[in-house]
């Protein structure tokens, strides 16, 4: 039975990676190819989809900009040109969105804010109140701070992260190949397409050549790391040649690209990586709150009665009811103090507590497990 490929034209919430030879020139900032997809994510925006950008091209519009020479540049010169050049492509998506009624925001983000929980916390919340609000975000490296030693290098592996801690569904990295061959079809006649890729395997690794264009840093290796990141979160993803003027609307009308099945789906996924966890602490909550946790409630302050352990915001705590037996685990809003001095308050008292407005939930919904 052939695998079912997914419909980007249907996607609910959907990350779109864009390469720098696709946006950059060597006359600077493709503004056609730019408002063309800026058209399609205000389509996909009036079909009711939320809509991510991982945008690279901020290095190469600096480096054209500040005149820097061609090859590989110090880690202080690439800082130097992100600087400048993220600011101009911001200003581009912002200018090129605003006609069709749709705000932007700039999200800058290294890989310690997604190997960080607490970090990982913040920007999940941040992204999800984007969304609500019906704000595109614009998302990079933030190459201006980050460090060799805390950098994704390349942003097919940051958008896979993105995808993955917003829950979207779908993932399309947009790029200057059609998808993933058997071999590299530039220097081998035989080498097939595959439309379809159910699983990962080491053979499939296998397939990743390293073609780098003078633009861009990611080659297909990366793009295979990226897919083992989304599919096992629960997004498929998509390998898809970019450089038409309407790029989704060419995916959607059935352009050749080679998709990844996902894992299940991206709540149940996210789901089991939080019970997977080594709990830090535990909290112990009363009887209306057990009830509200087995209704799909968050954990409010008030319905805790107990706080034991040290664990810090972000760390995982296990929900255990008034008898002692085990009902959730989830990852904690607040640290372990914090959570002491709120527990069996009410969420408008924290404020007053804490001497800040913190977030109602101690555990929200979306960040726990519940045990069936």
């Amino acid at each position: 039975m052939a695998a079912v490929t997914p419909d980007i034209a249907a996607a609910r919430r959907l990350v779109v990676k864009i390469g720098s030879a696709l946006l950059v020139g060597p006359q600077g900032l493709k503004a056609d190819w730019l408002r063309g997809l800026c058209d399609d994510v205000a389509d996909w925006r009036r079909r009711g989809a939320d809509v991510v950008l991982v945008s690279s091209g901020s290095i190469a519009l600096g480096r054209r900009v500040l005149g820097l020479p061609g090859g590989a540049l110090t880690l202080e010169q690439a800082q130097a040109a992100a600087a400048v050049g993220q600011i101009r492509l911001a200003r581009a998506y912002e200018e090129m969105l605003a006609p069709h009624g749709v705000t932007t925001a700039q999200v800058l983000v290294t890989l310690e804010d997604t190997e960080n929980r607490r970090r990982y916390l913040n920007s999940r919340a941040t992204m999800e109140t984007l969304l609500g609000l019906g704000v595109v975000p614009i998302v990079n490296e933030n190459d201006t701070v980050a460090t060799d030693e805390i950098r994704y290098g390349d942003n097919d592996r940051l958008a896979a992260q993105i995808a993955v801690t917003c829950g979207a569904d779908q993932l399309l990295l947009l790029s200057d190949v059609d998808g993933l061959y058997t071999a590299n079809p530039k220097t081998d006649p035989d080498a097939r397409h595959l439309p379809v890729v159910e699983h990962l395997t080491p053979e499939v690794e296998a397939m990743g050549g390293d073609p780098v264009s003078g633009l861009s840093k990611g080659g297909m290796k990366t793009k295979l790391m990226a897919a083992r990141t989304a599919v096992s979160g629960g997004c498929a993803m998509a390998i898809a040649e970019g450089s038409v003027i309407r790029p989704l609307s060419a995916v959607a009308s059935g352009a050749r690209v080679t998709w990844f099945l996902p894992e299940g789906d991206p709540h149940a996924a996210r789901k089991r990586w939080i019970a997977a966890m080594k709990p830090r602490g535990e909290l112990v909550v009363d009887a209306g709150a057990a009830r509200a946790l087995a209704d799909g409630k968050s954990l409010l302050p008030a319905g805790v009665r107990q706080v034991s352990g040290r664990f810090h915001r972000g760390d995982p705590v296990t929900i255990r009811g008034p008898e002692g037996a085990a009902l959730a685990q989830g990852l904690a809003r607040y640290d372990s103090a914090e959570a002491s001095r709120i527990a069996g308050r009410r969420s408008d008292e924290i404020a007053a507590v804490l001497g800040y407005a913190g977030r109602a939930a101690l555990v929200h919904r979306d960040d726990m497990a519940v045990v069936r």
